[in-house]
């Protein structure tokens, strides 16, 4: 990872990057025999801990999604990497061509077998090039529909890791069919016969993330969002100026919280403090975890009424009881 990339900082961060220098500076010159500044670095390093807490206990909806686009942020292929045993992937749609975008693949959690679907970014240029900056295109779908589906037929569950700004709305997708793909998947998703868990690990964008999250259980990292549109495209809309993307994602209540209090979302995954980036270790033990919990909870249910669950729990977002005044 460049220098460059290393030390990006979100500006809600930079107080705490200056105090992290000096505590660098202090530690330093600290090696040299004649010099006892510990309790000097040992102050510091307290004042970050509260200084940390402050800023991220009232973090707003507009920082909530820069945080959840953070260059350093753990991404799909890293979550892979550090969690899933024997990882094989799976490529193609058997119609098109493979889609970069979303990665897919068998293998363990924890010595479970699952499958796993996941959208990728990519991190330099080339990469995210390459990845078409996580938005999907049909074929991408449709390579996670049969991963899904070959899952669903031998009773593996299935894991999805979703971080996309939303599907890819190119003129070559739209002519092959990225709407259908899209709704095809949400559809056929209801009917899979096996455990579906999907994790939003950053941005979750509109039907370019449900394409994939069709799930018996949605957990949101603590600073992922998870919308039905962007900040920037609501913007666009609403005063055809993307540059209020941030009134917008303050008028979405872009938080967890919200999402959970609409049942859009199931649960929390609580991040290290500062967020996912700044302890990636840990992140992937919390992440693990929270799956591995989850898998073991849903593989007790019988089929016939996992799917039951399932519908009922799309079905009955966005339900609200009206009472009419006399």
């Amino acid at each position: 990872m460049s220098d460059l990339l290393s030390n990006y900082t979100l500006e809600f961060e930079k107080p705490v990057r200056d105090l992290e220098n000096q505590i660098k500076e202090l530690q330093v010159a600290s090696l040299q025999p004649e010099i006892d500044i510990s309790k000097e670095i040992k102050a510091l390093q307290n004042k970050v801990s509260t200084l940390i807490k402050d800023i991220y206990e009232k973090l707003t909806p507009w920082e909530r999604v820069l945080l959840s686009r953070h260059p350093n942020r753990p991404h799909t292929i890293d979550y892979i990497n550090e969690m899933v045993e024997d990882f094989k992937e799976v490529c193609g749609d058997r119609h098109f061509a493979n889609d970069p975008a979303i990665i897919t693949g068998f293998g363990k959690i924890d010595g479970r077998d699952v499958a796993i679907i996941g959208i990728e970014k990519g991190r330099k240029t080339k990469e995210k090039v390459k990845r078409n900056f996580g938005m999907p295109r049909p074929e991408g779908y449709r390579k996670a529909l049969r991963i899904m589906q070959t899952a669903g037929r031998f009773g593996i569950p299935i894991v999805t890791l979703v971080d996309t700004p939303g599907a890819y709305p190119g003129i070559g997708a739209e002519e092959r069919g990225q709407a259908c793909a899209i709704a095809e998947n949400l559809a056929e998703m209801f009917d899979i016969k096996s455990p579906i868990i999907s994790v939003v690990i950053g941005e979750g964008g509109s039907g370019g993330a449900l394409g994939i999250a069709i799930a018996d259980r949605v957990l949101m990292m603590e600073y992922s969002i998870y919308s039905v549109i962007s900040p920037e495209s609501c913007a666009s809309i609403l005063w055809a100026d993307p540059k209020k993307a941030e009134d917008a994602a303050n008028s979405l209540k872009l938080v967890p919280s919200k999402a959970i209090e609409l049942e859009v979302a199931d649960a929390v995954i609580i991040e290290p403090t500062g967020g996912a980036h700044k302890d990636k270790t840990a992140t992937y033990e919390l992440v693990k975890k929270a799956i591995s919990k989850e898998l073991k909870a849903l593989s007790k249910i019988k089929t016939e009424k996992l799917l039951e669950n399932r519908f009922e729990k799309f079905r009955k977002i966005g339900n609200h009881t009206i009472t009419q005044v006399q």
